[in-house]
């Protein structure tokens, strides 16, 4: 058996049957033999979008494959940054900023590894990685063949892409490349980042600024993973008709709302679970943070059992009191 617990930030003390981490391409290959005969299989990143609710009765995959690379670009005033799956993201924001790259800028302190970002479209601050990756570099786990995937055959989209589901446990990612922007252009009308902005009389905001606002918002409102285990953002705003919306609306009249387009809209999750009277509470040794009330948090020695009984909870009073069912971000195994 193998300990899971350094391996999700929740900080729930699980195990597995065996956990393999390839540090290199020639590892990862290596391996592909074994990872197809491995059932039950379980491919993580740093394990930050995770939900451990039990021992794992299989194989645990982490590529830690390193390395940033910059490329040309077949595009003027572009450049490709492809990087390892096992480098921390936030350390690829850092370096395309100081490498002259621009784009990832919004996407800064989001948790986990860089081969999870194309997993699941990270998003942040009016921004989503689907935008800025190329191609991804994975091997085909049935055929031990190299694949190169594109960005239009994901089909991202909100949290989204084919490896979640479709795609689950075929390929496993080695190597994204991003395509960045040598022409910085400020995206701040999303969230605090404009009047954090004002705050420190930026008026003509460089990459940095904008990195380091961001940083700072989300350092005040969510919780360190080394002080108080979560998983970020543990529940997906939901997407709803506008029917539904300007239902709400009515009842809501000060409820925020992000618009899609001319048929839906976005609601934010932490606000029906506030509106719910829930942030702050807790429920075992599970709870929700006080600052946020999209992020769970383990209170100490909490069980996946506890975090799935109170996410449920809040699933069940906020489906009551608005008409919609919010569904988890996190993968829960």
């Amino acid at each position: 058996m193998a300990s899971l617990l350094h391996h999700n930030t929740f900080g729930i003390d699980q195990s597995c049957q065996q956990l393999l981490e390839p540090t290199s391409h020639e590892e990862l290959c290596s391996m592909v033999s074994a990872i197809r005969q491995a059932s039950p299989l379980l491919i993580i990143g740093a394990g930050s979008n995770l939900l451990l609710t039990r021992d794992f009765p299989g194989t645990v995959v982490h590529v830690c494959i390193r390395g940033i690379e910059i490329k040309s670009s077949e595009r003027v005033g572009e450049s490709l940054l492809r990087c390892g799956a096992g480098e921390v993201f936030d350390d690829i924001v850092s370096y395309s900023i100081a490498n002259g790259l621009y784009g990832l800028e919004n996407l800064s302190l989001i948790p986990g590894e860089v081969g999870a970002s194309a997993v699941q479209n990270i998003g942040a601050y009016g921004s989503e990685v689907k935008d800025f990756i190329s191609t991804i570099e994975a091997i085909e786990i049935e055929t031990g063949r190299e694949v190169e995937i594109s960005r239009e055959e994901c089909r991202y989209a909100y949290r989204y892409s084919r490896f979640k589901d479709e795609w689950k446990n075929r390929y496993i990612i080695h190597h994204v490349t991003y395509r960045l922007s040598h022409t910085f252009t400020p995206h701040i009308d999303y969230g605090n980042i404009a009047s954090t902005l004002r705050e420190r009389n930026i008026l003509s905001p460089t990459a940095l600024d904008i990195r380091n606002a961001v940083i700072d918002i989300r350092r005040a409102k969510l919780p360190d993973p080394e002080e108080e285990g979560n998983a970020g953002s543990f529940f997906v705003n939901p997407i709803v008709s506008k029917e539904k919306y300007l239902e709400l609306q009515q009842a809501y009249p000060d409820m925020p709302h992000y618009h899609i387009d001319d048929e839906h809209e976005k609601i934010p999750a932490g606000w029906m679970i506030e509106q719910c009277g829930w942030k702050g509470k807790t429920l075992g040794r599970a709870g929700v943070h006080s600052r946020q009330a999209l992020v769970l948090v383990n209170k100490g020695g909490a069980t996946g059992q506890e975090v799935t009984a109170l996410y449920r909870a809040i699933q069940d009073d906020v489906l009551q009191r608005f008409g919609i069912s919010i569904k988890p971000e996190v993968n829960i195994v």
